[in-house]
């Protein structure tokens, strides 16, 4: 039902998205005000075949849903579980005397506003209502100050819809033919993928680098002093500086031959000479250590604090995020910009003068400018809303709503409080010829740290707050070696992208929009393209047939250079310094010697499709090939599958001639005494299993005639039982496994089995089953033991106790009771007792953090319900883009 405020001096309807935001809103205004949902888009590009109306369906441009021959004219369909909605407003819109559209102030809302307006036809006054957080305030301040729709946003929004349809529509099927059906391309979800894949790449050219280096600890001979001694590093011997792993390449190599690489023996006999040694403060450095606020969040920063800190995923993130914008807590969550209203630092500084005192907060407010290009300056960052900030604990919110609130509460108080200041000092001690150098920090004033400390990707990183405290030392001060130690250090390969990294990655490039990264992340995850480990985004190997053959072949596709361009003429269209048009007849057609998109996919005559699949081993014979299911390795025709958890990294010569070596399955146990058939063992896609060799299969025979498949003879063929494995499986044991299913004996007419199903072992009658205990029993069950089991009433689920968990993973910050990984009958699962979420491609049982856990508790919560599937309609309604009327 809308919110209806009755109908004082007319009836004004408000549409906004969301149910949720309708609302709230509809609290917010007085009488004469109902507030709608349109429920998100109203209508889009047709989606599949169905949705093309039969004038349009003979267009060779009716696939794409876009008129590439007449200036890319897009053709609309009403989506068809949004007709009964837009049913609905066109019935309220007939009792109102004015429409205000309230969608969101970005060019999604904008577009959303444009549609409903196209869709709904208004006689009546049409008005554009703008806020960026839902309070009394702001939403009486924007029904008071409405605005025309803005067409600049809106084509600029249509124009990278098109750019999207039109990439995924044309490349999309390249990927079917020459890589796997149902794969997809995006315009910047492929550039992302890229990069996953790249960074895979690094990690698997890397050689590590081996050296080594001294740690000692120094007594300084002061016992007023706290603390008395310290730890200090070998940098240099005998003048020349040691190497460190910033030293070497990816190689493994020195990229500078000025410094010494000590080996293990050469730092041992080191360490033996300096023992002896007498050892005194060469020169101690002091500077100023003073450290500024972070600035408020926008969109990206937001994402990636709140995977570093409450390991939330980007898409969750926006989701939190969204509810606490839309019930009034939080200003609009899309947004790249850093400032605040006058308003917005008012009260993070009142906050921070009550909370710290007054010492905390700088005589003038902070200013915070946006250092992303084609800032929406107009928006605001993302605060708590409203002219006072309420703090957590006044919200009455919980769970991750609550945790999100805090990180942003808290973000935007610090940001309007003063520098944390302190010292920061460098000793360097000499001694034997080696020279040794200990850093320390301390902190004098806090500051803004009271309050917030930013997170890193790198967990060997300092935190912001964290001090190092050194003796007070001052130069020839002698000093006493308590101990010397010899540390081997090997580099590392560069680090996987985490979501948060992605995310800053793709806003440093320029490459999308902020707003989009979240379901960007999101598609190449749940496409197969990324699987987490821990937190980290590892590429799959379908990712990589799927880059190579986009760098190959469609290289200014997937160009990072390229991409972020498109970007800038998205944002010259949205300022009206481009025109929609020219920018998509250059894309799709090219121009002046540029190929377009159109050319480019015609012919795929070129393309390989074994050798974009293809990727041989460094140093081996071996080849990496993916096929239509799954990767494997490929030896001179032999093959053999890769694990399904393997990362490609991880995948070297040795670890490739490892699983070579490893028995294949195809282990012949012997023959069956009945039938004469070989028995076989193998190892396939679903698990290791027996088979049966059919006579057919083992002689070579002239050819005969095609019989259909269904007339051939099929081998018996049985899994095995988790309690067995291939290398230890007799003929006796397979013979039983192809026995299932087993013939109990007769029941009341009605001949009883024994069977093996996805469930566990069972018996069955007729169209009545029960599940038995364990595998085994399906070779001893009795019919008496049958007959018993029939006499009971069916039970469902569990007939046996609950096993033990696997693990105690701690408390799920959300619903605060204890999390347990579990193994269920589609393998191991993470469950706080209300919510159970699988463990996904990349997770383990004994890896499995909290954080990873509550990061799955948190996205299965949010999964509705799958909606029952409504019998299509007729006929779609459509309608093409008219030419938006010029701007008075």
């Amino acid at each position: 039902m809308p919110a209806n405020n009755g109908s004082a001096g007319g009836n004004r309807l408000v549409i906004v998205e969301s149910p949720a935001k309708a609302k709230t809103i509809a609290g917010y205004l007085g009488r004469g005000y109902i507030v709608e949902s349109s429920i998100g888009h109203i209508r889009d590009l047709p989606e599949k075949a169905d949705d093309i109306p039969e004038k349009y369906k003979g267009e060779a441009w009716a696939r794409l849903g876009v008129n590439v021959d007449h200036e890319f004219e897009p053709l609309y369909v009403v989506n068809p579980d949004k007709k009964a909605q837009v049913n609905k407003l066109k019935q309220l819109l007939k009792d109102a005397d004015e429409l205000y559209l309230a969608t969101d102030e970005d060019r999604e809302g904008e577009a959303i506003a444009w549609h409903l307006r196209e869709v709904l036809k208004p006689k009546v006054p049409v008005h554009r209502m703008v806020f960026h957080e839902i309070t009394p305030q702001a939403i009486r301040d924007a029904v008071a100050n409405p605005r025309d729709l803005n067409l600049r946003l809106v084509d600029a929004q249509e124009t990278r819809r098109i750019l999207d349809r039109l990439y995924g529509y044309e490349v999309s099927p390249v990927l079917w033919k020459k890589v796997k059906p149902r794969l997809s391309a995006g315009r910047v979800q492929s550039v992302a993928t890229r990069l996953v894949v790249e960074r895979e790449r690094e990690r698997m050219a890397f050689t590590a680098a081996h050296y080594w280096d001294l740690s000692a600890l120094f007594d300084s001979g002061k016992p007023e002093e706290t603390p008395r001694d310290f730890t200090a590093t070998l940098t240099g011997v005998d003048g020349k500086r040691v190497a460190q792993g910033r030293d070497f390449g990816s190689d493994g190599r020195l990229k500078n031959a000025n410094v010494l690489h000590l080996s293990e023996q050469a730092a041992g006999e080191l360490a033996g000479r300096l023992r002896g040694a007498s050892f005194a403060v060469r020169s101690v450095e002091r500077k100023p250590y003073t450290r500024k606020p972070y600035a408020p969040f926008r969109t990206t920063t937001l994402q990636q604090e709140a995977s570093r800190k409450l390991g939330f995923s980007a898409k969750y993130t926006m989701q939190v995020a969204q509810r606490l914008y839309e019930n009034g807590f939080i200003t609009y969550m899309r947004t790249d910009s850093i400032t605040l209203s006058e308003t917005a630092v008012a009260a993070a500084r009142s906050q921070a003068i009550k909370l710290y005192g007054s010492a905390y907060v700088p005589d003038k407010p902070r200013s915070y400018a946006s250092k992303v290009k084609n800032a929406q300056e107009a928006h605001e960052a993302i605060r708590p809303s409203g002219e006072e900030f309420r703090t957590p604990g006044e919200t009455g919110l919980s769970g991750d709503m609550f945790r999100l609130y805090e990180l942003i509460w808290q973000r935007t108080v610090a940001s309007q409080m003063k520098d944390a200041v302190g010292e920061s000092v460098t000793v360097k001690v000499d001694g034997g010829g080696a020279e040794f150098t200990a850093s320390g920090r301390t902190i004098t004033f806090y500051g803004f740290l009271k309050a917030y400390v930013e997170s890193s990707d790198d967990p060997a990183t300092d935190r912001d707050d964290s001090e190092k405290r050194l003796p007070n030392l001052a130069e020839g001060d002698p000093l006493d070696l308590s101990r010397l130690d010899v540390s081997s250090h090997s580099t590392k390969p560069p680090a996987r992208y985490t979501e948060a990294s992605l995310v800053k990655e793709l806003e440093d490039r320029e490459i999308g929009r902020p707003s989009t990264y979240a379901s960007i992340i999101g598609t190449i995850l749940d496409r197969g393209y990324v699987f987490k480990k821990g937190t980290a985004l590892v590429p799959s190997f379908l990712a990589f047939a799927v880059v190579n053959l986009l760098e190959q072949h469609f290289g200014n596709l997937v160009d990072y250079d390229f991409t972020a361009e498109m970007e800038k003429v998205l944002d010259d269209i949205a300022n009206d310094r481009a025109e929609r048009v020219p920018e998509l007849q250059r894309f799709y057609f090219g121009q002046e010697g540029d190929e377009g998109l159109k050319e480019m996919v015609t012919d795929l005559g070129e393309i390989d499709a074994k050798e974009i699949s293809s990727f041989p081993i460094r140093d081996s014979d071996i080849v990496i090939r993916v096929g239509r299911y799954g990767p494997y390795l490929d030896r001179e025709g032999v093959r053999v599958n890769i694990p399904e958890d393997m990362t490609p990294d991880e995948l070297t010569s040795d670890k490739a001639e490892e699983l070579f070596s490893r028995p294949t399955g195809d282990r012949e146990l012997g023959k069956d005494p009945v039938s004469g058939n070989m028995i076989v063992a193998k190892d396939g896609r679903f698990g290791p299993y027996v088979t049966e060799v059919l006579p057919s299969e083992q002689e070579d025979v002239a050819p005969k005639k095609r019989t259909k498949k269904a007339d051939a003879p099929k081998p018996r063929t049985s899994s095995l039982f988790k309690s067995m494995s291939l290398d230890t499986i007799t003929l006796d044991d397979a013979l039983k496994l192809l026995s299932i299913p087993r013939v109990v004996g007769q029941l009341d007419g009605e001949e009883v089995t024994a069977q093996n199903g996805k469930f566990g072992p069972y018996i069955k009658k007729g169209t009545d089953s029960r599940s038995i205990g364990s595998e085994e029993e399906l070779f001893t069950i009795t019919i008496e033991q049958a007959k018993e089991l029939f006499a009971q009433p069916k039970q469902r689920g569990r007939r046996t106790a609950a096993a033990a968990p696997l693990r105690e993973l701690g408390d799920d910050p959300n619903s605060k009771k204890p999390v347990v990984v579990k193994e269920g009958r589609f393998g191991p699962y993470v469950t706080d007792g209300e919510t159970n979420a699988s463990l996904r491609k990349g997770d383990t049982v004994e890896d499995i953090t909290i954080e990873r856990a509550a990061e799955l508790l948190a996205e299965r919560r949010e999964r509705a319900p799958a909606p029952k599937k409504k019998a299509p309609a007729k006929k779609a309604a459509t309608t093409t883009r008219k030419k938006p009327a010029a701007k008075s």
